[in-house]
């Protein structure tokens, strides 16, 4: 059941994603922006309240009169009301979608299960903050709020006696009742505001400020939305008379007509029962996890270059152990590890050029080992020269994929082409795929393109492996691709699943002007056999697919 749910959302967002991309540049996509426009929204509600709160009158007589004048000053207060107010409700907007993504995607298992955990308690202070804030204003619909909250309460009958009561007469309610309002409205934000820094503490590099662009656009956005809509009140609470119609605010008021309908016992029992449920997600949907990464210290020279990839923390450089020579040796944190691979892909010595049978890395993935990515890598591309014919005959291509892109089997058989044939391989993440591999796919495996492909951009499931691809490729990160491999023979593809038909389509345009290329490259000059570039490290290799053995 949890699957199903999961695959409609999971493909629902595609498709939004999908949507937002055509009106904005991948990196400024909102969507794939939720947890930091979160963060970026909370210090909007943050700047406006101290604002507000400077002409605040913390008094029964003072409270409204104070509101209402800050919004008939619609040039400043009046903004900074409204900006308060609406900042507010799209903080629980992007908090409650970005919690249906994560969940969507399944981000909850394993290492990522505190980031879930942790964010549970951030929609329940959320909710409380803004409900506090609504009693300040003390309008009708903060009257009859404060009495639900009461009722509310009443039921658990933890105070000794009915605290609804309080709000029967005007004079049970005093100044103090608005000190202490105001007290809980300063500091539950301050408890928020430290949980969701709990909340990405476990996370590498967590991004916690959106680009500059969305800044831009969400800020002027909320003004705009300030100025043409301004956030007005109630008639004035009045406790001897009950208010028979309200405007409300569904972002965080959602929870009072169901209250009214069913009852403080029943809404308790929703209100528990909802969080429990979220919180043994990752139990009820448990998974076998595949095995960590293991470090074969007889090839770890302790360059920190896996522990600078992963994007989990999940690796720490420690004083040798095993009396080599090098100071440091990386160790796996098996709780950490998500088994991403990504650490294979950053290892020097993740090649596939190497003869040795046992075919060792520093680092390796014991779901995927090297030497069966490389095995696996010689016979489809074997298979695919096979069916395409001789070199210069047929257009054979190899399409490397991530587990959480397009689907490979069905995109090999959704291109086609006359004359071309497509191999394919796929890994846990793109990060996972050594640029060495894209070497020995043109030069050993007389591959006449190579197409790299994963997540959408800026969308990558495990956060860093497809950034960690563009900048090996593009000679920014090391390990890095040689330059002897011809960029014009290389293409990255980002695409989520259900964007297949785009992938194929982009896939055949490619292989179609592959043999011009090749035409091209024919043409230029080669060096001699017995030449010194002919047997250097970055000279062209064979064009025969390497045999095994």
């Amino acid at each position: 059941m949890i699957k199903l749910v999961q695959r409609h959302l999971r493909n629902f967002f595609h498709r939004i994603e999908a949507l937002f991309d055509k009106a904005f540049d991948g990196a400024l996509n909102p969507i794939r922006q939720l947890g930091s426009l979160a963060f970026f929204l909370y210090w909007i509600v943050a700047g406006s309240g101290i604002y507000i709160y400077i002409f605040f009158d913390t008094s029964v007589s003072g409270a409204y009169e104070s509101v209402e004048w800050m919004t008939g000053q619609w040039y400043l207060a009046g903004i900074m009301r409204s900006l308060h107010r609406y900042a507010s409700d799209a903080m629980v907007a992007v908090a409650m979608v970005h919690l249906l993504r994560e969940f969507s995607y399944g981000r909850y298992r394993g290492a990522r299960w505190f980031a879930w955990f942790t964010g549970i308690p951030i929609i329940w202070f959320l909710f409380f903050s803004g409900v506090s804030g609504y009693w300040l204003v003390w309008d009708q619909l903060a009257q009859y709020v404060a009495i639900g909250s009461m009722e509310w309460l009443d039921w658990l009958g933890i105070f000794g006696k009915q605290v609804a009561n309080n709000f029967l007469s005007p004079v049970t309610i005093t100044d103090r009742f608005f000190t202490l309002l105001v007290f809980i409205h300063i500091f539950v934000p301050l408890f928020l505001l430290f949980i969701m820094w709990f909340h990405v503490m476990r996370l590498k590099s967590p991004r916690i400020n959106p680009p500059k662009g969305l800044i831009i656009s969400v800020s002027v956005s909320l003004i705009v939305l300030s100025l043409i809509y301004p956030a007005t009140s109630h008639d004035k609470a009045d406790l001897s008379t009950v208010a028979l119609s309200l405007n409300f605010d569904w972002f965080y008021l959602i929870a009072y007509p169901l209250f009214d309908a069913i009852g403080p016992g029943p809404m308790w029992a929703v209100g528990i029962g909802a969080t429990l449920l979220v919180s043994i997600v990752p139990l009820i949907s448990m998974r076998k996890r595949e095995p960590a990464a293991f470090v074969s210290l007889e090839k770890c020279n302790g360059c920190t270059r896996c522990a600078a990839d992963c994007p989990y923390d999940a690796i720490e450089m420690k004083p040798r152990s095993d009396g080599l020579k090098f100071d440091t040796e990386a160790v796996v944190d098996a709780s950490s590890c998500v088994s991403c691979g990504i650490c294979v892909g950053a290892c020097p010595v993740s090649t596939p050029f190497r003869q040795d049978e046992e075919m060792v890395t520093g680092i390796d993935m014991p779901s995927q080992p090297l030497k069966d990515m490389r095995d696996v890598t010689v016979e489809v591309m074997q298979a695919a020269r096979k069916e395409a014919g001789a070199v210069g005959e047929g257009t054979a291509i190899i399409v490397f994929g991530c587990a959480n892109g397009v689907n490979l089997e069905k995109l090999k058989s959704s291109v086609n082409l006359s004359n071309c044939s497509v191999a394919v391989m796929g890994v846990a993440c793109t990060g996972m795929l050594p640029p060495s591999f894209i070497d020995f796919a043109i030069s050993r495996g007389e591959m006449d393109g190579v197409i790299v492909t994963g997540c959408r951009e800026n969308g990558c499931y495990h956060r860093f492996g497809q950034f960690w691809v563009e900048d090996r490729i593009n000679q920014l990160r090391d390990p890095n691709l040689r330059k002897r491999v011809p960029r014009e023979r290389l293409r990255t593809i980002w695409a989520a699943p259900t964007d297949l038909a785009k992938v194929a389509s982009e896939v055949s345009d490619f292989a179609e002007g592959l043999p011009a290329l090749q035409l091209e490259l024919q043409t230029k000059q080669k060096p001699e056999a017995n030449s010194p570039d002919a047997n250097s490290p970055d000279a062209i290799l064979p064009d025969t697919i390497l045999d095994e053995g």
